[in-house]
C-alpha cells in the first residue's frame, strides 16, 4: 500500500512511475526533469473506453493504448498537445497514432493509478528496453524513480477498505442543527477526509436513524452554484434529519461525482458546448459515476449504525450500503429546486443514471 500512496503523490506532482516494466507518465504534466528519458522512445498514449466511445471510436476493450506515430525531431515533451488533440471527435485518430492494441495489464493499472489520484484517466507509457531500462533501474535505485506493483497498482481503490481511521472530532451546532458534532475519518492515503456529522442525541434516535451520504461539492454547497442542487439539498438534508429525531449526514470527498474539482470544471467547460454531464465526464475518459460508497460502509461501521433510513434519490447508492451488510429500513427522498441552470443536469442524471427526480422535475 505504501508504494501505491507513494506513487499517487509522485504523480500528482508531474512525475512519472514505473509499473513493473511500463514508464508512466500523467497526460496533465511531465515533469520536465525526467522528460528527457522520452527523447529516444516512441511512446503510447493509453485512454479508457469510455473516452474512446465518446470520440466515436467505440471499443469493447476496457482501456486501449494508442502509439504515437514517429516524429523525426522527438518532441515528446510537448506531448500535451497530441492528448488535446485526441479529445476532439473531429480528430482523425489514425493520422496520430498506429494500429490500436487492448491495453497490457500493467497499463491498466496505471490508469486506476491516474483516476486514484484524481487525475484525467489518460497515461503516457513506453516499455522498458536496452539503454532505457538500465537508465531507468538506476533512478529506481538511487530513489528519484519509484516502482509500483501491477496487482497493488490495479487495486489502488480496494487497499484502503476497512481501513479508515478516526482522527478527530468536536461538537459544532448548526443553524438547523443545534446538537451536532463533527467527526473525522481520514483514508489511509492520505487525499481524502470524510466527515460525519452526527445531529441530535442519540439516545433519542429513532431505531433506523435517517442517514444522507452527501459527496461535496465545492461550487454548490459553499457558493451556491445554480448549476446543480447540491447546496439546497445538503442544508435541506441536515433539516430533515434534525426534524426526524436526530442522525447522520456522511460529508463524502468525492467532488463531481468522484473525479475531482478539476477535472469537474474541465467537464463544466464541455458542458457549456451542449453536452450533457454524463457525455462530458466520458469525454474526459471517466466512467458515469465513478464514486465508491465502501468507505460510508465503513464509517457506519465504525459509528455502529447497522440499520437506517436512508435519504436519497440515487439507487446505486442503496444498493452499494445494501451490499456492504447496511440494512436499509426504508428510503425517503430529498430534493433542492429546479432551476433554469440546473434542470438540464437534473434531467440527465433522471434520464441517464436512473435517479427518482419524476416528482420534483414534473412539478416544476
Amino acid at each position: 500500500m505504501h508504494q501505491v500512496e507513494r506513487a499517487i503523490f509522485d504523480l500528482r506532482r508531474g512525475m512519472p512511475v514505473v509499473v513493473d516494466q511500463t514508464l508512466v507518465y500523467p497526460t496533465e504534466s511531465i515533469d520536465p526533469k525526467l522528460s528527457d528519458l522520452l527523447l529516444d522512445q516512441t511512446p503510447t498514449l493509453v485512454v479508457s473506453n469510455h473516452r474512446l466511445n465518446a470520440l466515436k471510436h467505440p471499443t469493447d476493450e476496457s482501456a486501449l493504448a494508442l502509439p504515437l506515430k514517429p516524429s523525426p525531431d522527438k518532441k515528446w515533451v510537448d506531448f500535451q498537445a497530441v492528448h488535446e488533440a485526441a479529445s476532439s471527435p473531429q480528430t482523425d485518430l489514425d493520422a496520430l497514432f498506429d494500429a490500436p492494441r487492448p491495453a497490457t495489464e500493467a497499463e491498466q493499472a496505471a490508469l486506476a493509478l491516474m483516476r486514484r489520484a484524481l487525475l484525467l484517466p489518460a497515461t503516457l507509457t513506453v516499455s522498458l528496453e536496452d539503454a532505457l531500462k538500465a537508465r531507468v533501474e538506476s533512478l529506481i535505485a538511487d530513489g528519484t524513480l519509484l516502482m509500483v506493483d501491477t496487482e497493488a497498482a490495479k487495486n489502488c481503490y480496494s487497499l484502503s477498505d476497512g481501513l479508515v481511521k478516526c482522527i478527530s472530532e468536536a461538537d459544532v451546532p448548526l443553524d438547523k442543527a443545534l446538537k451536532t458534532r463533527f467527526i473525522l475519518f481520514r483514508e489511509p492515503d492520505g487525499l481524502r477526509e470524510h466527515v460525519a456529522v452526527v445531529i441530535g442525541d442519540r439516545n433519542e434516535w429513532p431505531e433506523a436513524p435517517p442517514v444522507r451520504l452527501h459527496s461535496s461539492c465545492l461550487t454548490g454547497d459553499l457558493f451556491g452554484s445554480l448549476r446543480c442542487d447540491c447546496g439546497e439539498q445538503l442544508q435541506n438534508a441536515v433539516a430533515a434529519i434534525q426534524e426526524q429525531g436526530g442522525g447522520v449526514l456522511l460529508y463524502l470527498s468525492q467532488e463531481g461525482r468522484g473525479i475531482g474539482l478539476a477535472n469537474k470544471l474541465r467537464a463544466y467547460a464541455l458542458q457549456d458546448t451542449g453536452l450533457d454531464t454524463v457525455d462530458a465526464d466520458q469525454l474526459l475518459g471517466f466512467g458515469e459515476d465513478e464514486r465508491r460508497y465502501q468507505v460510508a460502509v465503513d464509517i457506519l461501521t465504525a459509528l455502529n449504525i447497522p440499520k437506517i433510513h436512508l435519504l436519497t434519490n440515487n439507487p446505486i447508492k442503496l444498493d452499494a450500503l445494501a451490499s456492504g451488510g447496511i440494512e436499509i429500513a426504508e428510503r425517503g427522498s430529498l430534493f433542492g429546486r429546479v432551476t433554469d441552470q440546473n434542470r438540464r443536469y437534473l434531467d440527465a442524471k433522471q434520464r441517464r443514471s436512473g435517479h427518482w427526480l419524476e416528482e420534483v422535475l414534473e412539478r416544476s
